[in-house]
């Protein structure tokens, strides 16, 4: 899933003439922790995707739809019924949470290691 919203990022932002220092100054990271994004490197997309929706004048599901716009079309030819859209966009919704979940509890770990870092840090200047 994160390799197609990067590529979705990517397009956009060639799209609007956007470099990716461009894209870095707007959402305030460095250009190579945006190049991450874009490459799929990283899921911190989910950080800044209202953000990067305001950007691109887009809602934030959007950045998902090429993904599950497939999938919730055959349900409905199918099975031919709303409810089939309906359980695809919470499906969305769903997995969108679990990515932004699974980025917190990594940015918390990483926070969490710079205070250990930096106790040690303190205990060895004294």
């Amino acid at each position: 899933m994160t390799n197609n919203v990067a590529e979705k990022i990517k397009r956009l932002r060639k799209s609007k003439g956007y470099s990716q220092e461009d894209m870095a100054e707007k959402l305030h990271i460095s250009q190579s922790a945006y190049a991450r994004i874009e490459n799929g490197e990283s899921h911190s997309w989910a950080t800044h995707i209202e953000k990067i929706s305001e950007i691109f004048e887009m809602k934030p599901e959007n950045f998902l739809t090429d993904e599950t716009n497939n999938l919730d079309q055959e349900n409905t030819e199918q099975k031919g019924g709303m409810a089939f859209q309906f359980v695809g966009t919470i499906n969305t919704i769903n997995s969108l949470s679990e990515k932004i979940t699974e980025l917190y509890e990594e940015r918390i770990k990483e926070l969490k290691e710079q205070v250990e870092f930096w106790k040690n840090k303190s205990k060895d200047s004294n």
